[in-house]
């Protein structure tokens, strides 16, 4: 299952006010509204994102994430949390989060980019970007602002630009306010540009005995998840992200989950699979997604399937499916 900490939405659901019901809608994913925050409690992340959706229909949303990211607190993370204030430099917290993020999450994964003078923090999380989903996005940023503001010895961490690959709310305004830079919608990615002088300053916290003992201890935590999800569903994972770029080698996959070609194709084998099926179930579970979304036409589905030809991406699917995606699509709507 596809899962976040329920500490996601305990904060997205405080940060929305006393304009919802913030008990039923904590009740509605699982969660005792009496109890205390529990970050290994995990939901699914499709009742996340109904969630976030709900609320959005019942207040104005725009600031909702920005609110959200603010509220986070390095303790709220546990051990992660911990290691992410005792780490020596910014630069080595947000290695932490890239290294460990499945601790607390299963649909994203954080990259460090270096570029010049400059660094991304990028944020890549599979599924169809619905509205439950774009908002989570723009909550995450926050926090990983928020909390790079807690460690900094003058609390004042801004990034130099915020990219976020959806179209922009009705106002900016809010945006610019909270990140104290030029926020860009539209983008290609979802991500932080930080100035390399900023990763290399010294948390105010920072202890490295502290953060090795921690390490040690994630380092555990990490090993007693790794073997809990199937390699096919890390893979489809894998070959998901990369579809938009076309489809993606067998070897840059298998790289990509520590593991040789050899043996990605021997475990795959072992459970009945080849690579190319592997691949073909992908684009099909992720086209069947975006055309149920209205936002993307079917050239746009085609292209981040992994076509560079809306007629190539047509037969496909209608080998698939049985029909064309247009007819899918009017057939799940009227469903």
């Amino acid at each position: 299952m596809r899962a976040v900490t329920s500490l996601f939405v305990r904060k997205i659901v405080a940060a929305a006010g006393s304009d919802v019901d913030q008990a039923e809608l904590l009740r509605s994913v699982g969660l005792d509204p009496d109890a205390p925050a529990d970050p290994t409690a995990m939901i699914s992340a499709e009742a996340y994102y109904d969630l976030i959706e709900r609320i959005s229909r019942q207040i104005d949303a725009t600031a909702l994430p920005l609110r959200t990211g603010a509220s986070m607190r390095c303790n709220d993370y546990g051990a992660l949390g911990l290691a992410f204030k005792s780490a020596p430099t910014l630069a080595g917290s947000y290695t932490r989060v890239a290294g460990y993020a499945r601790l607390w999450t299963s649909v994203v994964e954080y990259e460090l980019r270096a570029e010049g003078d400059n660094t991304w923090f990028i944020l890549h999380r599979t599924g169809t970007r619905r509205l439950g989903l774009r908002i989570s996005n723009e909550a995450t940023l926050a926090s990983a602002t928020a909390l790079a503001r807690e460690v900094s010895p003058t609390n004042r961490f801004h990034p130099r630009e915020v990219h976020i690959q959806h179209p922009p709310p009705a106002t900016l305004q809010h945006h610019e306010a909270y990140f104290g830079c030029p926020v860009v919608f539209g983008s290609d990615r979802d991500a932080l540009l930080i100035a390399q002088t900023d990763l290399e300053k010294t948390n105010r916290l920072g202890d490295k005995g502290i953060t090795q003992f921690l390490l040690r201890h994630l380092d555990a935590e990490l090993s007693n998840i790794a073997g809990k999800k199937k390699l096919s569903d890390q893979a489809k994972d894998v070959i998901a992200r990369a579809l938009s770029d076309g489809l993606p080698k067998m070897e840059d996959v298998a790289r990509r989950l520590g593991l040789s070609v050899r043996s990605l194709h021997r475990r795959l084998a072992d459970d009945g699979l080849t690579f190319q099926t592997l691949t073909k179930e992908t684009q099909r579970e992720l086209a069947e997604g975006l055309l149920r979304d209205e936002r993307y036409s079917i050239s746009e589905v085609a292209f981040l399937t992994g076509f560079s030809e809306q007629s190539s991406f047509n037969r496909a699917f209608k080998r698939w499916a049985g029909e064309t995606p247009a007819r899918y699509r009017r057939n799940a709507q009227t469903g």
